[in-house]
């Protein structure tokens, strides 16, 4: 068994090692939770009305899409496309396109990616293998943060052993209620 001084020096220091992370993940966390209200990663630089003709929505392809955009005069790198609900959205790099397909009716969204958020949120979307690792290793160091913060405080009436165990529980059963019925 680990003993209480040595749980709270290791806490410390993982404490100390990962304030960055704790506070970056928290942050872009919180953002990323609110995407649907609004887009943190970027803002709206301009937005410009256009009217097109769309063709039959069998005829909407990926070159299609990336030729309409060069046609609206977007000098811009083509990301993806997709008809959903009588409407053609199209994304590139700096510009979002919105038509409806009956009327041809839509806009033009330019932006520009908000400074800092925009890259503390790439913390929850990078895939690449190094970030993967790095973030089981941040994963495990949270729990180890977690355990050894159970165990540190010696026993006593504000001991895990007495008290923490009931809160550690309703911790637990807080986000697996919310699953359940939400």
């Amino acid at each position: 068994m680990i003993s209480p001084l040595k749980a709270r020096n290791l806490h410390r220091d993982l404490g100390y090692f990962y304030i960055g992370m704790i506070i970056s993940f928290a942050f872009s966390g919180i953002l990323m939770n609110h995407r649907e209200d609004w887009h943190p990663e970027k803002y709206t630089t301009e937005t410009k009305l256009i009217k097109v003709n769309i063709p039959n929505e069998d005829l909407i392809t990926e070159k299609y899409a990336e030729n309409l955009g060069k046609t609206l005069g977007i000098d811009d790198k083509f990301r993806r496309y997709k008809v959903k609900k009588g409407e053609l959205k199209i994304s590139f790099e700096k510009n979002d396109v919105e038509i409806d397909i009956k009327s041809g009716k839509g806009e033009i969204i330019s932006f520009n990616k908000t400074p800092i958020i925009s890259q503390t949120m790439k913390l929850h979307k990078n895939t690449s293998n190094w970030w993967i690792y790095y973030s089981d290793i941040f994963g495990i160091s949270l729990i180890t943060m977690a355990i050894t913060g159970a165990i540190m405080i010696p026993a006593g009436k504000l001991s895990f052993k007495q008290r923490g165990w009931k809160l550690a529980l309703a911790g637990i059963a807080f986000p697996i209620i919310i699953i359940l019925f939400v």
